[in-house]
C-alpha cells in the first residue's frame, strides 16, 4: 500500500500535555506522514495548556492524572463519542503508543473490523518499577505488556537492542526498528556558546558534566549524583550543568547545591545548551533509544553512558564515548575524569560522536514506519 493510501488512527498516552522524546517522535511521525499524503487522526488525553501544539487532528479521549505523577494522565475509556469519531474517521491502520486501558480497547474495536494493528514500544515500563519501590511487580508488568503486544500484528522500536529485550520476553516476533533522527539544525557543534556559559557562572576554561533530561527518579538522578560525589573526592576540577524540569528537580538540586540548574529549555536554546557541555552523562537504564544521547553527539560531545537499551546502538566504547555497567559508580567517576584530564580525547570522541550522528535522518526513518 502506497503511504498515500493509509488512514491511520493513533492512539496514545501522551500525544502533547508534556514534552518527552516519545511524544516529540510521534509528532514528528504524523508531520512526516501527512507530508506524504496519509491521512492521520490521534486519540489521547488532552490538557487546557499542553506542552506544545500537536500535528494532525488531535481527538481528546476521557483519562484522569495518574496519583503521585499529576503531569501526567491515564487513558479512561473508549467512550462511544471517540468510538464514534473512529468510525466516522474510518481507518485501515491502528497504531497504538501505549499499552493502557483504552489502546486495549482500540485493539479490540480494530481486530472486529479485521484491521492491522502496528505498536510502537518507546518505554521499558517494568524498569520504572525499581525506582518507586515496586520491583516485587515487574513479573506481573512484564505478563500483562506480553498480553497487550502479542494482540498486535508488529511493533516497531527505536533500537535493535531493545529489540532483542522484547523478543526474549517474548513479547511478538514480528519487530522491526524505528529509529529515531536528529535535528542537525537543532543540534550542532557551532550552537557552542562560551558567552552564554559565562552568563551562568562558568568559566571558558572550566570542565562541564552536563545532564539533559526531563528530571524524574527513572533518569538515574542517583548514580548520576553519587559519581559527582565520587569525582569531588578524587579532586577532580568541574562544574555540573543540568538541562531539563521535572518533579524531581527539589531533590536533585538539594542533592548536587553546587550545579547549576537551567531549567526547561526549547528549540535553539536547548541546542545551545547541550553543546555548550563538556561533555554529557547520562546513566539512565531506562531509555528504549537514548534521544538526547544523539542529541549531544550532534553537538559535538563524548557521551558517558551506562550499557543498556539504547546506548549501546549509538554510544561506541573507546570511540565516541564510554559505556559502564549501570550503577557502577567508581567507575563512571573515573571515566569522567579522563575526559577531564585529555582535552584531546574529549575532541576526539566528540567528533566520532558527530559523524555517527549524521547517519540518524527524520525522513528516512519515519518512512520505515510507514513502510510497516
Amino acid at each position: 500500500m502506497d503511504t498515500a493510501d493509509l488512514r491511520i488512527a493513533l492512539v496514545t498516552g501522551n500525544y502533547n500535555y508534556v514534552l518527552d522524546g516519545a511524544n516529540r517522535a510521534l509528532n514528528r511521525l504524523v508531520e512526516y506522514l501527512l507530508r506524504q499524503g496519509a491521512a492521520v487522526r490521534v486519540y489521547s488525553p488532552t490538557v487546557a495548556q499542553p506542552a506544545f501544539e500537536p500535528q494532525g487532528d488531535l481527538v481528546s479521549v476521557p483519562s484522569f492524572s495518574i496519583p503521585g505523577r499529576p503531569e501526567y494522565r491515564f487513558p479512561l475509556a473508549l467512550s462511544p463519542r471517540v468510538r464514534r469519531d473512529l468510525a466516522q474517521f474510518a481507518p485501515n491502520v491502528l497504531h497504538v503508543a501505549s499499552p493502557d486501558v483504552v489502546s486495549h480497547r482500540a485493539v479490540s474495536w480494530a481486530r472486529r473490523r479485521g484491521l492491522p494493528v502496528l505498536s510502537s514500544v518507546h518505554t521499558r515500563f517494568e524498569t520504572y518499577l525499581q525506582y518507586y519501590n515496586l520491583a516485587w511487580f515487574e513479573p506481573v508488568m512484564v505478563a500483562m505488556l506480553r498480553r497487550f503486544y502479542r494482540r498486535c500484528d508488529a511493533l516497531v522500536v527505536p533500537s535493535e537492542s531493545f529489540a532483542q529485550v522484547l523478543r526474549e520476553q517474548r513479547m511478538n516476533y514480528d519487530i522491526d526498528i524505528w529509529s529515531r533522527g536528529v535535528d542537525r539544525e537543532l543540534f550542532n557543534p557551532g550552537r557552542r556558546s562560551l558567552e552564554w556559559r559565562r552568563t551562568l557562572g562558568i568559566a571558558d576554561e572550566e570542565f562541564v558534566v552536563g545532564f539533559h533530561s526531563r528530571l524524574v527518579m527513572e533518569k538515574g538522578l542517583d548514580v548520576f549524583a553519587d559519581t559527582i560525589d565520587a569525582l569531588r573526592r578524587r579532586g577532580v576540577a568541574h562544574r555540573v550543568l543540568i538541562v531539563g524540569e521535572g518533579p524531581a528537580r527539589p531533590w536533585f538540586e538539594a542533592r548536587l547545591p553546587q550545579a547549576v540548574f537551567t531549567g526547561f529549555q526549547g528549540g535553539a536554546e536547548l541546542g545551545r545548551a547541550v553543546a555548550s557541555m563538556d561533555l554529557l552523562f547520562f546513566p539512565s537504564t531506562t531509555e528504549a533509544f537514548g534521544n538526547v544521547s544523539l542529541e549531544a553527539m550532534a553537538c559535538g560531545l563524548p557521551v558517558v553512558a551506562a550499557i543498556a537499551t539504547g546506548s549501546q546502538n549509538l554510544v561506541d566504547d573507546g570511540v565516541s564515548g564510554r559505556l559502564i555497567q549501570p550503577g557502577a559508580v567508581h567507575q563512571f567517576a573515573e571515566a569522567l575524569r579522563s575526559y577531564a584530564a585529555d582535552p584531546a580525547l574529549r575532541a576526539r570522541h566528540g567528533a566520532a560522536g558527530e559523524l555517527r550522528s549524521r547517519e540518524f535522518s527524520w525522513d528516512q526513518i519515519n518512512q520505515v514506519v510507514a513502510d510497516t
